[in-house]
């Protein structure tokens, strides 16, 4: 099979301009294409398809999800994209670009639901599935052929049939021979794409930006640029031992996926790296105390995430954003791993006290980091506090979960919730 129809799954040995049986134009076609087994699963504009789909009125309207108008654009249909909206972008110049566009606050526990059901879908097809985020993922079928009577290509595109009909949600998919280039082509032909890369891989790469590789964010792109590596083609020109010696492993390893070279596995149990929440506030704070009421309800919703992945954290990390959009991040190293709103806070307090020093901030975050399984939280013989605390927020939980999730809270965080909006 070098082709099929993405619509009926016809297959065939030369790719047709139409399929003779259905007559769709969407053929999926590579030389490798029976035999390349590892994906990279997006979903579409995965929030804004969400609210698109739960509200039909919004199917033709531009729709940005995110915060206020000091917020920023958690993400975007396509059609907000056509006007140059994108993920990240300061709210006030959104509404700039696209002023018609409707603005919708993040439901991230609808969001987690519907993650949750399409990688449901895919864990029907393989068990080896490691997800990103909410709406992405990797697949890897290897040696599933026998089990589902087609070869991988055909069982994903049957997969992404599904996920439509039965979520009303799109996927965009990336076929290719390891993780980093399926992921590369699963952006190719968004949205409700179907891609592949094989052996093309390092011709396919040389004439790209050296951003596209993963771990190159803007300082690396620019100290790459300076040194003269402006696409990847000219690290795949240079010799190893020249990044090597300029940048060490990493020198190495951008040297390896320069070639189209990634030798990690799709691994389901890779530990998350990090849980983090923030807020962009309606305007812009100095005081101590009005910045902590803030941060507490944050400090709540990483430690609930936490309790619920069965993860703690051995590092606290404050996030501050100034008004010139300067970012601040201060990390503290635990002697126990957290995973309670009690040790976050006052953590994240001791922190902050010594930035808020009478500069106003438009933004504050907090996150764990270095996370560990759950069952060496508190597991000190010192952490006493660790564990009343952690019995006290799970009990908390469980009340929540029965009664709704006004059900506990705090002086504060009612003080809190009536001066400022999250995002």
């Amino acid at each position: 099979m070098k082709a099929f129809c993405r619509d009926c799954f016809r297959a065939f040995d030369a790719p047709p301009p139409r399929c003779p049986t259905c007559g769709s134009p969407r053929i999926a076609a590579h030389p490798e294409l029976d035999r390349l087994t590892i994906a990279h699963m997006d979903c579409d504009a995965f929030y804004a398809s969400v609210e698109k789909r739960d509200r039909p009125e919004l199917r033709d309207r531009p729709v940005i999800v995110g915060g206020g108008k000091r917020g920023v654009v958690t993400t975007c249909c396509y059609i907000a994209r056509i006007s140059g909206v994108r993920s990240a972008m300061p709210m006030f110049k959104a509404l700039k670009l696209c002023p018609e566009a409707v603005v919708i606050k993040p439901d991230f526990t609808k969001y987690r639901a519907e993650s949750k059901r399409i990688l449901g879908l895919a864990a029907d097809l393989t068990p080896l599935i490691q997800p990103l985020s909410l709406d992405e993922a990797w697949l890897d079928l290897s040696g599933t052929e026998r089990l589902h009577g087609a070869p991988p290509a055909l069982t994903l595109a049957r997969l992404q049939a599904r996920i439509e009909a039965e979520t009303g949600l799109t996927v965009s998919i990336g076929l290719a021979p390891n993780k980093f280039l399926a992921k590369i082509a699963s952006d190719l032909d968004k949205p409700r794409g179907f891609s592949v890369i094989g052996a093309e891989a390092a011709a396919f790469l040389a004439p790209r930006p050296v951003r596209i590789l993963p771990g190159v964010g803007p300082a690396m792109v620019a100290t790459l640029e300076k040194a003269g590596f402006r696409t990847v083609g000219d690290l795949a020109r240079a010799d190893r031992k020249v990044l090597a010696d300029r940048w060490g492993a990493h020198g190495l390893r951008l040297s390896e996926l320069a070639h189209g070279r990634d030798t990690r596995s799709v691994n389901p149990n890779e530990a998350r790296k990090a849980i983090s929440a923030e807020t962009t506030f309606n305007d812009d704070l100095s005081r101590l105390g009005d910045l902590e009421d803030r941060l507490a309800p944050l400090c709540e919703r990483v430690a609930r995430q936490a309790r619920t992945a069965g993860v703690a954290g051995r590092v606290v990390t404050l996030k501050l954003r100034a008004t010139d959009f300067r970012i601040v991040t201060r990390r503290r190293t635990l002697p126990v791993a957290t995973q309670t709103a009690h040790t976050l806070f006052k953590v994240g307090r001791e922190l902050l006290a010594r930035e808020a020093t009478g500069q106003p901030w438009r933004l504050i975050g907090v996150g764990i980091a270095d996370l560990v399984d759950a069952a060496e939280a508190g597991a000190d013989f010192f952490a006493e506090d660790e564990r009343r605390a952690l019995a006290s927020e799970r009990s908390v939980d469980a009340l929540r979960d029965r009664f709704g999730p006004g059900a506990v809270t705090s002086g504060r965080l009612l003080r809190a919730r009536g001066t400022y909006r999250e995002e």
